[in-house]
């Protein structure tokens, strides 16, 4: 009994140690948002939103992946705005767009604000790219909207499953990744951030800055776990072979987070799509190597 008390003291002093308290809200939009305007009021969300290109251009709506923002695209959106009109957008609960007021972190939803921000800005059609998570929400929503995506770029997309991740399986949060919404140390960080990169040395200071500090975006930890807990994922396969929008797939074979192979079932299953792959970049390429990654893209682009 007194070496349980002792364990129990031991491990709320080192919880103590450890604490990790939301960084203020205030600090975050100094650091972080380009300019107030930003913010825009999008299907109940204060939405954070970056537009930029001319606005008569040919219109493309990047979608981050997990526990990531809108910053991640930035090296691809300055190469890309002068010919084109970039929207970028931090999704429901992640980056300066904060929680979700309903706390509804679902695929329905996702795809629900990309469809209120399309409107609300007079897109009628745009090419949809996405990543990971965002390469999910993108052709989902090509496959319920087809007449507002021209064309589609999946980058590493997630919904096919994969060792550990079967269909139609809630993930069910342990306690101890609870704990990460008080306890969250950069030691801990780092690594698993690295592992999306084929090369974890690529990861600079300054990216690895920016993703701690929203992290601890108030609620943005809670959110993060919401989404986890609501992500359901299903046989992607019926949804997309009603795609008929031409499609890029690119992924790193270097990808630790969902293995490359899926890139197979991704070409079984589209009607319309090709793959580019780059042999030593992983979850991130457009990231990791901007420069040698986008002119893909950009072919792909002016076809």
């Amino acid at each position: 009994m007194i070496a349980l008390v002792v364990l129990g003291v031991l491990v709320s002093c080192l919880i103590v140690w450890l604490w990790t308290p939301d960084k203020p809200r205030a600090e975050l939009d100094r650091k972080y948002l380009a300019a107030p305007s930003d913010l825009l009021d999008v299907a109940g969300l204060r939405l954070h939103v970056r537009d930029s290109g001319p606005k008569d251009a040919p219109a493309l709506v990047l979608l981050h992946g997990f526990a990531s923002s809108l910053h991640t695209w930035e090296p691809w959106a300055r190469i890309l705005e002068a010919d084109h009109r970039v929207v970028r957008l931090d999704l429901p609960g992640a980056g300066l767009t904060g929680p979700d007021p309903k706390g509804d972190y679902s695929q329905k939803r996702m795809e629900a604000v990309v469809l209120a921000l399309m409107d609300r800005l007079g897109l009628q059609r745009a090419t949809l790219v996405g990543n990971s998570m965002g390469g999910r929400v993108a052709w989902a929503f090509a496959a319920a909207h087809p007449k507002r995506v021209d064309k589609l770029v999946l980058i590493s997309p997630d919904g096919f499953a994969s060792p550990g991740r079967a269909y139609g399986q809630r993930f069910e949060a342990p306690a101890m990744l609870k704990i990460m919404t008080r306890v969250l140390p950069r030691a801990f960080v780092r690594p698993q951030l690295a592992s999306a990169y084929g090369d974890p040395e690529r990861l600079t200071d300054a990216t690895f800055e920016r993703y701690y500090d929203l992290l601890l975006a108030p609620g943005a930890r809670a959110a993060m776990i919401a989404t986890m807990e609501q992500t359901v994922i299903f046989d992607p396969a019926p949804a997309l072979a009603r795609i008929k929008a031409p499609t890029l797939l690119l992924w790193g074979e270097r990808d630790a987070l969902i293995p490359f192979s899926n890139a197979a079932d991704y070409l079984k299953a589209l009607p319309a799509a090709r793959l580019v792959s780059f042999p030593t970049l992983g979850h991130v390429p457009f990231e990791e190597a901007p420069q040698d990654t986008i002119g893909a893209l950009r072919s792909f682009l002016a076809e």
